[in-house]
């Protein structure tokens, strides 16, 4: 028995020793700090590599440890290392310290806590519970953390939809999921699910109503608490986009069943360019009918600014987003060998579907090219990202599509700016976080930009407001949005009100506005009378024979009783 005894303490004592051996070779971030910076013709990042290879044993894993190399104000990097490496470097010459990365108060997904929005809002969960935000999308991937339905119950009864396909599974927090592919192709990439291979749609899902999601982060950069505006809310997916595009009548399949199906808000980050009349144009079509159901759309204004009349997504009865910057920006470096640096402000960039060329200013180009002609053998460094303050957000970025109003200039739009640069969200394990193709790397949460990103935060909102006040109308959810926005500084845009409608969206007060503008199907079929719609087609679109416009009194948009600010 005593020897029995004696081999389960020993086989025990082994067991520890080696979770212990396990443990202290898992790598985790630390801060290798060497003091001041070092001056002159000095690459920190390259003898910071040099260093890793040194205690690491090869470039490669040097290059994969690597974080951050830090050279403009003091000398030191972040990298991840275990506990033997920790210890080789603290015994290095020229180490002054070596730190552990702890957690600091960071704002992150920061969009959310730059708009002033707690983390738990007024409202509460119980109600929260009670609302569906449906996004027509490019699918979603529901295994992600921020899809979580723990502490979730069951579906509202209103929810009459389903999840379709195979290897799928809704749970309480997507209590549906669709897809629609009218043109039938599919690329090898493209899975026949609500499922989504070429990201967006998760982004943008859990940017609207994620839950909670601890250590976020990507490749470090934005790290924190990833959440949504309202984590209890529910969410369904209709996959309307695929490799090939996002076609009319998907669109147009999707809304007709997400009207039936029960969503509260319908977040679509999708757009259809050119100034196509009303009812030529499926998203003002579907929008309509979602607000003749009582069911507010928020839409993504485009990506076609700084241009004039370059908005999409127009009609009245839609909420149109612009985007704009939050308190933060990722910045990465170039320095040359001879300590010149340049600083560039992407970590993503917009798939153009043409080549990519890199772009330099005239007064940088001319820099570099006079340092390549005074040097036999020029060199060049690309330093890992780091975070910025930006002391000048929020303002609206370039490409964020401007107004006026191409079909009604007397009706302001944008109706207002959200947040939508450098935003960080839930991705698909299987798709690219950038936009080459061949990118064969695996992220649970991206950071992209784009009105894309500022739609779902808008739509967030909206479904925060409409859990605090289920009776309102899409056009009084709408109202309290835009009349209690924070003024844009005007000095910082020229086009105005063309970039920004109303102002900066102030969620946690849009719940108490004091005062609403409230609209109804009535009113929108008077404002396309209006707009030189006749009596027979009004007729047809809302079904009401006793429609008809007079077109004896003329009238004015600006009388359509909503908020132009």
């Amino acid at each position: 028995m005593a020897t029995a005894v004696l081999h389960i303490l020993l086989h025990t004592l082994l067991l520890a020793a080696l979770l212990l051996s396990c443990h202290g070779q898992e790598r985790k971030v630390h801060i290798v700090y060497m003091g001041d910076k070092i001056q002159g013709d000095f690459s920190a990042a390259s003898s910071h590599h040099s260093m890793l290879e040194s205690v690491l044993g090869s470039a490669s894993t040097a290059k994969e440890s690597l974080l951050y190399s830090y050279g403009k104000s003091f000398n030191g990097f972040a990298a991840k290392l275990t506990d033997e490496e920790v210890e080789k470097f603290s015994e290095m010459e020229g180490v002054i310290s070596v730190l552990p990365n702890h957690r600091l108060n960071l704002h992150t997904t920061r969009s959310w806590d730059f708009m002033g929005f707690p983390s738990k809002g007024k409202v509460g969960s119980p109600q929260e519970g009670d609302v569906i935000i449906g996004l027509l999308d490019t699918g979603i991937w529901p295994e992600s953390d921020s899809f979580n339905d723990e502490g979730l119950g069951s579906p509202p009864s209103k929810w009459k939809g389903k999840c379709q396909g195979a290897n799928f599974t809704c749970n309480n927090k997507i209590i549906g999921a669709r897809y629609y592919n009218s043109e039938g192709d599919y690329d090898i990439i493209d899975i026949k699910s609500p499922r989504n291979s070429e990201d967006h749609g998760t982004h943008t899902s859990s940017t609207a109503a994620g839950r909670e999601v601890a250590g976020a982060s990507y490749f470090g950069l934005a790290e924190g608490t990833a959440r949504g505006g309202v984590p209890g809310a529910r969410t369904a997916m209709y996959k309307v986009c695929w490799s090939s595009g996002c076609y009319s009548a998907d669109v147009l399949a999707a809304f007709d069943d997400a009207i039936a199906d029960g969503v509260d808000i319908i977040s679509v980050s999708i757009g259809f360019g050119g100034f196509s009349p009303y009812f030529e144009d499926p998203l003002a079509i579907g929008s309509f009918h979602a607000m003749k159901n009582g069911i507010l759309t928020s839409a993504s204004a485009g990506n076609s600014g700084p241009f004039p009349l370059s908005i999409a997504n127009h009609a009245p009865w839609i909420l149109t987003v612009a985007a704009s910057t939050i308190d933060r920006k990722f910045v990465a470096q170039v320095v040359l060998g001879s300590g010149q640096a340049f600083t560039g402000l992407s970590i993503n960039s917009f798939n153009l579907n043409g080549t990519s060329f890199p772009l330099i200013s005239v007064e940088d180009g001319l820099k570099i090219l006079n340092y390549i002609r005074s040097t036999k053998f020029p060199i060049a460094t690309i330093l890992v990202g780091e975070t910025w303050k930006d002391v000048m957000a929020p303002y609206v970025v370039s490409f964020s599509s401007r107004g006026p109003n191409p079909i009604a200039p007397d009706i302001l739009k944008p109706d207002l700016t959200a947040p939508g640069v450098d935003i960080l969200a839930a991705w698909s394990p299987v798709a690219p976080p950038s936009v080459d193709q061949d990118d064969t790397r695996s992220v649970k949460f991206n950071i992209i930009s784009g009105t894309s990103m500022s739609c779902p935060h808008t739509s967030g909102a909206a479904n925060y407001v409409k859990a605090a006040h289920p009776n309102w109308s899409p056009a009084a959810i709408k109202s309290a949005l835009m009349t209690t926005v924070y003024i844009v500084d005007p000095k910082k845009h020229e086009d105005l009100e063309f970039a920004y409608g109303s102002g900066h969206i102030n969620p946690l007060q849009a719940v108490d506005p004091g005062l609403v503008y409230d609209a109804y199907e009535a009113d929108y079929i008077n404002f396309l009378c209006m707009q030189g719609y006749n009596t027979t087609t009004l007729r047809l679109v809302n079904g009401d024979k006793s429609s008809f416009c007079n077109t004896s009194k003329p009238g004015r948009a600006w009388n359509l009783r909503i908020v132009d600010l």
